[in-house]
Parts: C-alpha cells; structure tokens; sequence
C-alpha cells in the first residue's frame, strides 16, 4: 500500500509546489529507481541465487536498505522495519535526490521517537520485487535487458527469505523487534512464524492472518487495470519515451487501490459533494474534488513507481497465507514466541479488524493477550501511516515489555 498511503497521506488540496514542479511534463515510462540515479540514504547489499517458492530463480539479487542508530557490540539491539505495498526503504528523512518522498514513518523512528534510534540499530529494507534500489523487474537481468515480465513470481516468504540474508550479512542473528505495517506486517508475521527463533519482539500492524478471496478480487482489478492499458505492451515498456509507458494503467489501478486504503468516513467528511472549479460537475464538465484527489494521487504515482514491480507485489500478498503448509493459521500461530503486538484500525475496510482478532487470539504471547490492540481512527487502513502518536505508544509498549 504506498509510505504515505499505503498508504498516502498527501493533502486533498492545494497541490504544493513541489508538487507541481514533479509533475510537470509526461511521465516516464518507469518511475522505478535505476542504477546511476542519485543513491542518497540507501545502502546495498547483493547477494547470489534465490530459489523462489514457485520454482523460479533469480541467479543473484541485491536489497536496498537504510539504517539509523548504532548497532550495540552485542548486537542485540537491531529493529526491522518492514514497508507497505508501494513503499521503500526511506522510513525517515526529507525528499531529494534519490529519494522522492519524504520518509514515511519520521514521526515513529528517529532520535527520541517511539522507535527511539538513540537506543536501537534500525534496519529498513525495500522488499525484493520492489522499485527503489532491491532487485525487481525494472532491474537488469543478467542478459542486459531489464527482467520485465521475465522476474520471476515471489511470495511473501520468498521476500522474509532474502531479508534473512540481509541480517546475516549485517551479522544479527535474532532482531530485537521485527515492525511492519500492511504488507509489512504480512512480512512481520511470516518472520516471526517462520523464523520464531531470530525474532524477541514483532508488530504485526493491520495486516491479516492470509489474504481472503475478497482481498484477492480488489487486487485483480487493480493488475488488470495494468495490464489493458495499451502502452503496457505486456511488460515491455523501458525503452518508451516520456509519456508512452502504462501510466494510464498504473494510475488507475493506484486509484482503486486508495479507495481501501481510506474509509467512507474519511472521504465523506472531507470532500462532502463539493466541486473542484466553478465549473459543475453536474453535466457541465465540472469534477467533484475527490475526482480530482484521486487523479492526483494516480498521476504522482507513477513517477515513483514501475507497473510491473506493481504487479509482482501485489500478486505475493496475494500469497500471503501464514498457514500454508504448517497445518493452518492457527497451528503456524502457535509457533510464534516473540511477544507481539497485533494491532488493528477499526475502519480499515482493506484488512478487517477480525484479521488482526485471528491473529491475537491464537499468538501465545500477545502483548493484549487474546484480544487485538485497536485504534479508532477515521482514516481506514492508512491510519497506521497517519494516527503516529496512537500507533507510537502502541510501539512504545512493546519495546519496552
């Protein structure tokens, strides 16, 4: 779901000028980050082959990560921060080159913070698939071309697999606390039920036990959205100019996907009926302002985002089923040992408050014992992104107990 909207919490209106000034012109075909672009706050860290669960193979990968704090001299301080759908690795810190973004999660990970970075080694990484530095499909294969839709399909434990060699490669052996929101906490649960033994403390942050067949139908529109779009050309879209990728596509499925991502409520009060001009919608050519809120999210969008990394992504939540082959949720539940907080947002219509009740009653070690921490928010899914003094003492309590 993206950093700010999973995940976006840019204002309705006015547009910023920074805003305006990204938007100029047509745009690119990929809004993936490529090599030779600007690196700022991103390190690197490759790797050799990956068997993926579906039988694929990537002959070496690499993962973009950031970092904040100091790891102790017995590394047992590290916290893995775990993004959303369509965010990345900058978890804090302003916009600029490299980064087009301001971090998504400053107000919970920095000096003094709920994360507090003065006491912890923060570890953010973009998730493989992904579009801002970790090997995805706007990545170029071995062959010299970009992998488009040649990059294999991965799962959810094919992602926790790869960030496990990044820890070994930084050299932590268990993690303090593993925190992720939304996809994120899809990535935070399969760590602590597949790797019970390298996780003390997980945040599992509106996300479900698996996602249901109700989840999987938003998602499938959203990739055919992608996919109709004319200028996709069935993946192979790098070498197009300014304005002939499937920006089309991408927008719209990015369009649909904030429809979950914030509640009726949210919408309802903010935008009511009103109209973005003088000039009514009401058979006029005239549009309602949240028309307007969702081209501009779509728009923006896809200067920061490839359609295909949109694609494989989605289709590994789709994977996302922590009781696959561990005789269901409830037995692979009974596995974890990390204290763990579970916590929900009472108007997320993406990722019902049940999922997180699922999952609370059958952790052994649930920070609320057999109920869900939950927030009351307005905003629907995107509250974990936007209620950060709410989720921070949430936080606050794990690290702490």
């Amino acid at each position: 779901m993206d950093w700010q909207s999973s995940e976006d919490t840019y204002p309705a209106m006015p547009v910023t000028a920074a805003d305006a000034r990204m938007l100029l012109g047509r745009p690119p075909a990929t809004g993936a980050w490529r090599d030779g672009d600007p690196i700022g706050d991103r390190r690197f860290a490759a790797f050799g082959p990956l068997r993926t669960e579906g039988g694929g193979e990537l002959p070496s990968f690499r993962l973009a990560f950031e970092t904040w704090g100091e790891l102790s001299p017995a590394r047992d301080n590290a916290v893995l921060v775990l993004h959303a759908l369509t965010g990345d690795s900058h978890v804090r810190g302003p916009a600029g080159p490299g980064h087009p973004t301001d971090g998504w999660w400053s107000d919970v990970v920095g000096p003094g913070a709920a994360i507090d970075t003065d006491r912890w080694f923060v570890v953010a990484p973009n998730m493989l698939g992904g579009c801002q530095g970790s090997t995805g499909p706007a990545s170029i294969a071995p062959d010299g071309y970009e992998w488009a839709a040649r990059f294999p399909y991965i799962t959810i434990r094919d992602q926790v697999t790869a960030q496990a060699q990044l820890a070994d490669a930084l050299g932590i052996g268990v993690w303090a606390a593993v925190v992720g929101g939304s996809m994120g906490g899809m990535h935070a649960l399969e760590w602590a039920a597949g790797h019970p033994d390298r996780v003390e403390r997980a945040a599992i942050i509106a996300a479900p036990p698996a996602n249901t067949a109700d989840q999987i139908a938003l998602n499938s529109v959203q990739l055919d959205a992608i996919a109709v779009d004319p200028r996709f050309q069935r993946g192979e879209y790098y070498d197009a100019g300014g304005g002939d990728g499937p920006h089309r596509g991408l927008a719209l499925a990015r369009r649909m996907a904030l429809l979950n991502y914030r509640s009726p409520t949210e919408l309802n009060q903010r935008f009511q009926r009103s109209w973005q001009s003088g000039v009514s919608p009401l058979g006029h050519g005239g549009r309602f302002a949240v028309e307007s809120y969702l081209d501009f999210h779509g728009n923006r969008f896809t200067r920061r985002f490839d359609a295909n990394s949109y694609i494989r992504l989605v289709e590994a939540m789709n994977s996302h089923d922590v009781g696959r082959d561990r005789g269901g949720v409830e037995q692979a539940l009974s596995r974890v040992s990390a204290r763990t907080l579970v916590l929900g947002i009472d108007s997320d219509r993406l990722f019902p408050l049940e999922g997180q009740e699922r999952i609370a009653r059958a952790i052994p070690n649930a920070l609320d014992g057999s109920a869900a921490t939950v927030i009351t928010s307005d905003y629907g899914h995107d509250g974990f992104l936007i209620e950060t003094p709410a989720v921070g003492a949430h936080l606050r309590r794990l690290l702490g107990s």
